[in-house]
């Protein structure tokens, strides 16, 4: 019997490897659709104005939610990120990718990052939108 969900990395034999990213993701199961989080806590309170501590509230959120769906992060498929300051995410690249290790493991789904000039949130500094394919619901 197939198992409920599965995914398998893309990625061509003879290209660079990807570091901390795939560039492509196949899945099976159960679509997790997961709109924009941001930096603020389950109250909408920003309780920093620190990039690093945002990418990591933002992380814990997108936990929580797939929780609810009875998924985690190893069943990410995809993550969107958008920042407001492409060298504040290049001066922290070594802390970031310890609290993504922390949070998400090793599981590098395909992503894309976008710099934007603000995000509907003033004193939001980062915003992810993620998808996952977990396990199918039960009958």
């Amino acid at each position: 019997m197939a198992a409920p969900y599965a995914h398998e990395l893309l990625h061509p034999k003879n290209w660079k490897p990807a570091i901390g990213y795939a560039n492509g993701v196949a899945a099976r199961g159960r679509l997790i659709f997961l709109g924009g989080h941001i930096g603020w806590n389950a109250q909408q309170v920003f309780e920093t104005d620190d990039f690093v501590a945002q990418v990591d509230q933002c992380l814990q959120n997108i936990c929580a939610v797939l929780a609810e769906a009875n998924a985690g992060p190893e069943h990410l498929v995809r993550l969107t990120w958008y920042i407001t300051d492409k060298q504040l995410y290049l001066d922290n690249l070594k802390q970031i990718g310890a609290i993504y290790r922390k949070r998400f493991g090793r599981n590098y789904p395909a992503m894309a990052m976008l710099v934007v000039a603000a995000l509907i949130e003033d004193a939001a500094l980062v915003e992810i939108e993620a998808t996952a394919v977990g396990p199918d619901l039960k009958a």
